[in-house]
């Protein structure tokens, strides 16, 4: 009996070998190529949905190594601060829908709001949250105003593409900041790309367009966040700050007067498209992964 016992048991362990063979030689055939995400990204910057003016900013604006540097994936929760039409929605939001990642669109709130604010968040909902087939998991939320960005504790990534002068310009730059840092989770990166100031001897109030780079690390750092990296991505050397209408002289706005609207048609621009768009930093800041406390327990 014992020995049947034994010839039972063997023959269970030479199945289960013999299951477990197959099974490992199977693997490498079922398992599934991990996405390149360089190549979805690319193909979203080729999409037709994209109009052939915003297209030709990409020489400027590098998208596909900017977002590469911020450590963008399909699958997170990524906000964009005052996305205003969308350039960079257009990209950011069909990346992420590669994954089914969820995108906030941080702007302002309905309450209250002028005519051109109501009409700029309709036209926004209209061209995104109203296409969930090509961008996924668009969500509107309000920046300031006494909303939230996002949930708490809940984003991997917070963007804000040349809006810290208007910050400043508003008096709201630190208390933006601390809302970045609030949304994010630990461990989550706040990337920023702004008009450089350095070296320019600009006012540091936001009134000319451009920042300085040791204003915007002062602002996260009071925030809370760490620095990690700097990136001459956005750089433009051709830029010499010095512009008539602020930063506004250059691409795109090419502005030709103090007011906008008010455009000056005898202007010589040609010196100023020349420069093409404006010097940029491109900034990377984390939450510290023990930035709530909960994982030091």
């Amino acid at each position: 009996m014992r020995q049947v016992r034994y010839l039972f048991l063997a023959a269970g362990l030479a199945a289960l070998a013999a299951c477990g063979g197959e099974q490992e030689d199977a693997a490498p055939q079922e398992q599934a190529a991990a996405p390149d995400n360089g190549a979805v990204l690319a193909s979203v910057l080729a999409g037709d949905h994209r109009a052939d003016e915003e297209r030709a900013r990409d020489a400027y604006r590098h998208p596909a190594q900017t977002l590469t540097f911020f450590g963008i994936e399909p699958g997170m929760t990524v906000i964009e601060a005052w996305p205003g039409g969308g350039w960079y929605t257009q990209i950011i939001a069909p990346y992420l829908r590669s994954g089914d990642g969820v995108f906030y669109a941080a702007g302002f709130s309905p309450e209250g709001a002028s005519e051109r604010v109501q009409a700029s968040l309709s036209a926004f909902k209209k061209a995104y949250l109203d296409k969930p087939d090509l961008y996924g998991d668009v969500r509107m939320s309000i920046l300031g105003d006494g909303g939230d960005m996002a949930p708490a504790g809940s984003a991997d990534v917070a963007l804000t593409f040349r809006n810290v002068h208007n910050w400043q310009s508003r008096g709201a730059a630190e208390a933006y900041f601390k809302e970045f840092y609030d949304a994010l989770k630990p461990g989550g990166v706040l990337g920023v790309v702004e008009h450089r100031a350095d070296n320019a001897g600009l006012p540091r109030d936001g009134s000319s367009g451009y920042v300085y780079t040791d204003d915007v690390i002062a602002l996260a750092k009071g925030a809370g966040f760490n620095f990690e990296a700097a990136s001459e991505i956005n750089a433009n050397p051709k830029d010499t700050k010095d512009h008539p209408f602020g930063v506004w002289t250059l691409p795109p706005s090419r502005r030709s007067a103090e007011m906008r609207g008010q455009e000056d048609p005898t202007f010589d621009r040609a010196a100023y498209d020349a420069i093409g768009e404006s010097d940029r930093m491109t900034l990377k800041f984390r939450k510290p992964i023990a930035a709530d406390g909960a994982l030091l327990e």
